[in-house]
C-alpha cells in the first residue's frame, strides 16, 4: 500500500456501518480540525482526514471507535493523497491555516491558505465532490494590512469562483481550553518567569498588549465553530453564503486581559498590563521574534500586530438565525473550562 493510501487500521469499518456522508476534512490534527471530526462522528457522518502524522489522529480519536474516522497520509502539496482521500466523497470542511510563516519548511501564507486551497477545490472537482465549507478569516480582505488577512481573501476568492456549492465562515479568535489562545492568556497571567531559549529562566513581569489595547474582539467557542461547519453540510440554505462568526460580546484586549486575569486559576492578580508600543512591536517582530529565544506561543510576527490594531468584530444575529443557537458566552465558558488550561 501506497504512502497516500487509506490507512488499513482506520479503514476497517464493517459493511453494516452506515454515515450520512464522506467529508474530507483538512487540518484535523489541529484545534478546530479536532472539534469538527469529533462533531462530525456525533452527526453520524464519516471524516476522512488529510494528516502527516497518523499516529497523532489515532491518539485524539481512540475514544470514538474503530472505523468512525480515516486517515490519508499526506498534506495539501501531495497531489497523491489529496486525490486519494476525494474518491468516493461527498463533501469537504476545509480548515487548515498559519499564523507564522516556516519558509523552510515550505509554510508560507501563500502555498498554504491560496495554493493548499485551490489544489483542495480542483481535486474536488476533479472528483466529482460538489459541497465545500470553507474557513477564512474576520478581516480577510484584499486590502488588509496583514499578509494573512490578505492571503485568506485570495482563498475566499477561489472557493466563490470554483463552482462548488460553498460555504465560507469567517471566526473572530476562536477559544477553548486546548487552544493556543488560550494557553497564551494562561501564561500572560499566571507565569511570572518564562524560558529563554529553552532552559534559561527570565523574568516575565506583566501583561503586554501593542497599542492602546482597545481594539475589540469577538471571541467564538470552538464548539460553536465545530456545530456551524459541520451543520453547514444539511443547510441548503447556507450554499453561496458567507458567514461571520463572533461571540455575543465584543471585548477590548485590555478588558479580555482583565477577564482572564480575575478568572484562571493562579492568576497573579499583581501583574500590571503595559502597553507596548506600535512601532516597538514592529521592530521586535520583524528581530527579536525572528529566533527561537522565547516560546513560540509568546512570539509574534508583524502580521499579528498589525491585526491587534483594528477590530475583529461581527454581529453574531445572521448565524444564530440560520443556525437555531444561541453563541456561548466567553466569560461563561471560560469560567467553566479555566482549570484546565494547560
Amino acid at each position: 500500500m501506497s504512502e497516500t493510501a487509506i490507512d488499513s487500521a482506520s479503514a476497517a469499518q464493517t459493511k453494516e456501518e452506515k454515515f450520512l456522508a464522506r467529508v474530507v476534512v483538512t487540518g484535523a490534527t489541529g484545534f478546530v480540525g479536532r472539534y469538527v471530526v469529533r462533531e462530525l462522528v456525533a452527526r453520524g457522518h464519516q471524516p476522512v482526514c488529510i494528516v502527516r502524522d497518523v499516529n497523532r489522529l489515532a491518539a485524539q480519536t481512540r475514544d470514538l471507535g474503530v472505523g468512525r474516522v480515516q486517515s490519508v497520509v499526506g498534506g495539501l502539496s501531495d497531489e497523491r493523497a489529496v486525490t486519494t482521500a476525494m474518491e468516493g466523497a461527498d463533501a469537504v470542511i476545509h480548515i487548515v491555516g498559519i499564523i507564522f510563516e516556516k519558509p523552510l519548511a515550505g509554510q508560507t501564507f501563500h502555498r498554504v491558505h491560496v495554493e493548499g486551497t485551490r489544489r483542495i477545490v480542483e481535486a474536488a472537482k476533479s472528483a466529482g465532490v460538489k459541497r465545500i465549507v470553507h474557513m477564512s478569516a474576520l478581516g480577510a480582505r484584499p486590502n488588509a494590512p496583514s499578509e494573512y488577512h490578505r492571503t485568506k481573501a485570495l482563498a475566499e476568492g477561489i472557493v466563490r469562483e470554483s463552482g462548488l456549492d460553498w460555504t465560507i465562515f469567517r471566526p473572530s479568535i476562536i477559544h477553548g481550553h486546548d487552544g493556543e489562545f488560550m494557553r497564551m492568556m494562561r501564561v500572560f497571567v499566571c507565569d511570572a518567569m518564562v524560558s529563554s531559549l529553552g532552559f534559561i529562566p527570565t523574568p516575565f513581569p506583566v501583561i503586554p498588549y501593542f497599542g492602546d489595547g482597545m481594539n475589540r474582539l469577538q471571541p467564538v467557542s470552538v464548539k460553536d465553530v465545530a456545530h456551524c461547519f459541520v451543520a453547514a453540510l444539511s443547510k441548503p440554505e447556507t450554499i453561496g453564503r458567507a458567514f461571520d462568526l463572533g461571540g455575543p460580546e465584543a471585548v477590548t484586549w485590555k478588558e479580555l486581559y482583565r477577564i482572564c486575569r480575575e478568572t484562571i486559576p493562579g492568576a497573579k492578580k499583581w501583574k500590571p498590563m503595559v502597553s507596548q508600543p506600535v512601532w516597538a512591536a514592529r521592530l521586535l517582530a520583524s528581530t527579536v521574534m525572528k529566533l527561537p529565544i522565547l516560546p513560540a506561543m509568546l512570539r509574534f510576527n508583524s502580521g499579528q500586530v498589525d491585526m491587534s490594531q483594528e477590530d475583529s468584530v461581527c454581529d453574531p444575529a445572521p448565524v444564530e438565525k440560520v443556525f437555531g443557537i444561541r453563541l456561548r458566552d466567553f466569560r461563561r465558558e471560560l469560567a467553566d473550562y479555566a482549570a484546565l488550561i494547560e
